[in-house]
């Protein structure tokens, strides 16, 4: 093992000299995740909260018909706009977000007792507009059942008459769980920290020394080759465990000042959160350096494995978006999918659920297993003489 200490030192010692290595490894890869959660998480909801708080700007067409229904909607936050003669082209063209008409027939049915008619017109491609509709929309539905409930009183009916069953909904989640739902992407961040931690390290150690020159010194030394490849390693996944140790306690320290208690969410990153996560996703580090750095193998030129290992940073993202798009209920076997494994354990920790320790375990053997059977694919190419060669 002393080879690969010797190794080891002189890759941590040239990147701590680095100042890219330090800057991506111990400040932007620890920062961007935390930091991109804490400025979306400000900016949705006071949005959101501050659309909620203002009046609603409504473009109302044919409000003479219907002055009743125009003044209670006034009452309950909606803000008149004049009426213009093509609505629909003007939501089409995002001159305006919402508009209102109200039927000419509306007045006839309302007096003959019957479903009079109102229109809404918005563009449900936009997404910006969906609360404001969904607002007016309640609007609607609280003047119609109030004004229902009056026509049963009206004709000697009891109200309950309209309501033969009454649904009692008892939602059991947690603020904790909804506050999961939120933060769904934290998973795939703290990944890609793991990533952005050692991929200058991975590539400068294998594809820059080959640039410059200097790798074939190093292998021509009488050192089995796979002693050079384990130092490279544990000096790529020490930068990477680094840098996945300042992300979870940036996280923990962003989770403070992000404002879920506003949505009646609860997201608790504490220390329990980071015990629990480094061991899930330590051997997930092996696997993600050793990937790096047998991928930069192939590389020429540091340019060149840059952009094979950004793509490499879209793998971890699929499980994310499968498990956004496609919800499913974890099972045993998922536990032994590398990538999938720590996210369904990160999540079921981020909803306060217990995490099956058999599926902790299994996780971390099957991800274990999976880095060294990398890990003698790279060996294999640490064995050619081409890897040496630059160009």
């Amino acid at each position: 093992m002393k080879p690969a200490l010797v190794v080891f030192l002189k890759e941590c010692r040239e990147s701590l000299r680095d100042r890219r290595v330090l800057i991506n490894s111990l400040v932007l890869g620890p920062l961007l995740g935390p930091l991109l959660f804490l400025g979306l998480m400000r900016l949705v909801v006071g949005r959101e909260l501050e659309k909620a708080e203002r009046p609603l700007p409504v473009v109302v067409i044919g409000a003479e018909r219907a002055p009743e229904l125009v003044t209670a909607l006034r009452q309950m936050g909606m803000e008149q706009r004049p009426a213009m003669p093509d609505a629909e082209q003007a939501v089409r063209e995002q001159r305006i977000d919402l508009a209102l008409r109200i039927s000419a027939g509306y007045g006839a049915e309302w007096r003959a007792g019957r479903p009079a008619e109102v229109e809404l017109i918005y563009d449900s491609s936009r997404r910006e507009g969906g609360s404001d509709v969904d607002r007016l929309r309640s609007m609607l539905d609280s003047y119609s059942r109030r004004n229902g409930l009056l026509r049963l009183l009206a004709r000697g009916l009891s109200p309950a008459v309209a309501a033969p069953v009454v649904i009692a909904a008892r939602d059991q989640a947690t603020p904790q769980a909804r506050g999961a739902l939120l933060f769904g992407m934290l998973p795939y961040m703290l990944v890609l920290t793991i990533f952005i931690g050692g991929i200058w390290l991975a590539t400068d150690s294998t594809a820059g020394e080959r640039e410059r020159q200097s790798l074939e010194p190093l292998l021509i030394n009488p050192v089995p080759r796979d002693r050079i490849l384990l130092g490279k390693l544990l000096a790529t996944a020490a930068f990477s465990m680094a840098s996945l140790v300042l992300g979870l306690l940036a996280f923990v320290v962003a989770g403070r000042f992000m404002p879920t208690e506003q949505l009646g969410m609860s997201l608790a990153l504490g220390w329990h959160f980071v015990a629990v996560a480094l061991p899930v996703l330590a051997p997930l580090v092996l696997l993600i350096c050793v990937a790096q750095i047998l991928i930069a193998a192939f590389a020429r030129s540091v340019r060149e494995a840059q952009t094979y290992l950004g793509l490499a940073q879209l793998v971890p993202l699929i499980p994310s978006v499968v498990l956004s798009v496609l919800p499913v209920k974890a099972q045993l076997w998922m536990y032994a999918v590398p990538l999938l494994g720590q996210q369904l354990t990160l999540m079921r920790l981020l909803r306060a659920e217990s995490v099956p320790l058999i599926g902790i375990a299994l996780s971390g053997l099957v991800t274990l297993l999976a880095a060294l059977a990398v890990f003698n694919l790279a060996r294999r190419v640490y064995s050619s003489e081409k890897l040496a060669i630059s160009t």
